[in-house]
């Protein structure tokens, strides 16, 4: 199989590189992956939005190959927003639908309270309004999320590398028990082979604790979704419960639709990319009318 070709362009003192399909004139769909993930995932959806007329663009998200690790080490959830509505600008948009998975997901949600005028509507996947996720987290939630305490930890790495990065591999197994981990997400492990790739993708957890600190952060963090969304999530998700997207609805001030993906886990959209596309172009098609 051809490898997919990446444009590069500049977007909040950054170089992102982007895959892209569909129409240079057709409406904008920024996807964004999460961890460990990355732009590839999301050539499925893309071909599927191209074929119905839009303008599908997935960024390598910061510090991810192959785009620009940001020197001064800067993966906070406000900058996150900040990248997307700087992507949007770059790609000659005045709004567009963003739809994000996992940190994706993360950077989505910020970035439609952040500018609710630049993003016309969203699609998250496997990841709960983030008040719900911080501020009422489930017993056996804080059991599954134990992971993110132990990326804290300095100097990780190498063990996290070691014997063909096999912690790494097992944490996504776990997430998504059906899903062909090793071949579905083989650029992901190619790229965490340079220990800078790994390191930066470590670096979005790493600065949660500052950036829950921060005001800034905590007004977009605790601002309803001020746009129509769809959410979705996978009944056998290993990182986050089913439990966690229930009681949600008062955290979207305009329309939610929810979608419970049966036999999926954490990689909904990998698992079941057919019924994700279906379900996201049927909610595009309700933003027609």
């Amino acid at each position: 199989m051809t490898a997919p070709v990446f444009r590069f362009i500049e977007a909040n003192g950054l170089e992102f590189g982007l895959l892209e399909r569909g129409p240079a004139n057709g409406p904008l769909v920024l996807c964004l992956h999460g961890f460990p993930d990355c732009a590839q995932s999301w050539l499925p959806l893309l071909d599927a939005l191209a074929a119905q007329g839009y303008r599908a663009v997935a960024p390598a998200m910061r510090g991810y190959l192959p785009s620009g690790i940001p020197a001064d080490g800067d993966y906070r959830v406000t900058t996150l927003a900040r990248d997307v509505i700087a992507l949007i600008d770059h790609l000659g948009a005045e709004r567009a639908v963003v739809i994000g998975h996992d940190w994706g997901a993360v950077a989505t949600y910020l970035a439609a309270a952040l500018r609710p005028d630049r993003v016309r509507a969203v699609v998250t996947a496997a990841i709960p309004h983030l008040r719900r996720f911080l501020l009422r987290p489930t017993g056996a939630q804080l059991w599954r999320s134990r992971y993110m305490a132990r990326f804290q930890a300095r100097g990780i790495e190498p063990g996290l590398l070691a014997h063909d990065q096999h912690e790494l591999r097992m944490l996504a197994r776990s997430w998504s028990p059906k899903l062909e981990v090793e071949t579905a997400l083989a650029p992901v492990w190619a790229g965490f082979a340079d220990p800078a790739r790994l390191q930066a993708a470590l670096g979005y957890y790493r600065a949660l604790p500052a950036a829950l600190l921060s005001g800034d952060a905590w007004k977009l963090i605790l601002t309803p979704v001020p746009v129509p969304a769809l959410v979705i999530y996978g009944a056998d998700d290993g990182c986050i419960g089913r439990e966690m997207f229930r009681s949600q609805q008062h955290l979207f001030a305009a329309s939610l639709r929810e979608r419970e993906f049966a036999g999926a886990g954490h990689f909904m959209q990998l698992e079941q990319p057919q019924r994700f596309a279906e379900e996201v172009l049927g909610f595009l098609d309700t933003l027609k009318t």
